[in-house]
């Protein structure tokens, strides 16, 4: 056989006993990996590509890892450790459901930003909600900017991609005559102090589940936000909110107070009733025997009490809703319905209820006016 003789900066090519042609290239640490190819021209590729691999500081000894290899060591090294429970499962969902089963079985480093576009246009032809979609793709972003810090790939495709527009939906909070309509229609429901919290304070429906009596003062009227009630595993889990702002000192208007001391004395009767069946939680809002509340009842009983009342549909965070939409109208600074809601940012609140502005800005508009104008 004739000699093959190497070509500039190729490194280390030859045509092997087999016929397919081999490129070796040096490693840091003194090893080399080998680099196959049916033609001279293949392995000339493949080295050129390894070497300019090496020099954006990538580790060629990863060897042939998928994405889902790269998800599952990433999910239980990175995300678990050090991300909330509820975050945990959110991935692993997200994984498991669209990014296994569409790129799993790519390698890491050939990944390209058509195969990401291509799951998520599919995924929204196939009907889900563009925050669902952006939410794939930016649970991939994440992963693939760890993939980026280990030297695995030189660059993140997902960031490449487009994210889907995002509609938001039009929200029709209840009005204040339709919210004491519905308060009216839940008088002695066992939920009436429930959707009081949600309408008066802007609870999210985690933090009203996961409020304890140690957190209520009737007599001071003021009520503590330490906990949210969390699904986690499927087992309904006191967490503590996210952010600093979501844990709140909150002074209840004297209509919740009442409601909250009528709702104290049924919860009384209940146990009384449970006997040895009650199992004492600490909860405000329980069960019949004094377990916390499966989410998933109240958004029923809600649904329930709304249409017997004839009132529009809503979600439990609608109340939320409601509640910031009727401070914000009646002129409570939107510094201190951020307090009130636990927003981070008053960004967040502004952006969410800029709806209800106009008003304040015309009454603003007509006050500055009065001065302006006024005649001694």
């Amino acid at each position: 056989m004739t000699p093959k003789r190497r070509g500039h900066n190729e490194g280390t090519i030859k045509e092997r006993a087999d016929g397919l042609w081999e490129a070796r290239v040096s490693l840091p640490g003194g090893k080399r990996k080998s680099l196959y190819g049916k033609t001279r021209r293949d392995v000339q590729d493949k080295l050129r590509a390894a070497l300019r691999d090496m020099d954006a500081g990538l580790d060629l000894t990863a060897g042939r890892q998928t994405v889902g290899q790269f998800l599952d060591r990433w999910l239980d090294d990175v995300v678990a450790p050090t991300l909330a429970p509820k975050t945990v499962s959110s991935y692993r969902e997200i994984v498991r459901v669209h990014l296994v089963p569409a790129l799993g079985r790519h390698e890491l480093t050939k990944l390209t930003p058509q195969h990401v576009q291509a799951l998520l246009r599919e995924r929204e032809a196939a009907g889900r909600s563009p925050r669902t979609v952006a939410y794939i793709r930016a649970v991939l972003r994440i992963a693939l900017n760890r993939a980026l810090k280990w030297g695995l790939v030189s660059r993140n495709v997902a960031a490449l991609t487009d994210a889907p527009r995002a509609v938001r939906t039009e929200r029709r909070p209840l009005t204040p005559t339709q919210a004491r309509d519905l308060l009216t229609a839940a008088e002695g429901d066992r939920l009436e102090a429930l959707y009081r919290v949600g309408l008066a304070l802007g609870l999210r429906l985690g933090e009203a589940l996961g409020l304890s009596w140690a957190d209520v003062d009737l007599d001071a009227g003021t009520l503590r936000v330490r906990f949210a009630l969390q699904r986690i595993g499927g087992t309904l889990t006191l967490k503590e909110p996210k952010t600093e702002k979501s844990r709140r000192s909150l002074t209840m208007p004297a209509s919740l107070v009442a409601a909250l001391r009528a709702h104290r004395v049924r919860q009384l009767e209940e146990r009384l009733a449970a006997g040895p069946r009650w199992h004492e939680s600490g909860l405000v809002f329980t069960n019949t025997i004094g377990g916390p509340l499966e989410p998933s009842n109240v958004l029923k009983a809600l649904k329930s009490r709304l249409a017997a009342a004839g009132l529009p549909a809503q979600r439990f965070h609608d109340l939320r809703h409601a509640a910031a939409s009727l401070l914000l109208a009646q002129g409570v600074p939107a510094r201190v319905v951020m307090d009130i809601l636990g927003h981070s940012q008053i960004a967040t609140t502004m952006d969410l209820y800029s709806h209800v502005m106009p008003a304040a800005h015309e009454d603003a508009a007509a006050l500055m006016d009065a001065i302006l104008t006024a005649t001694g």
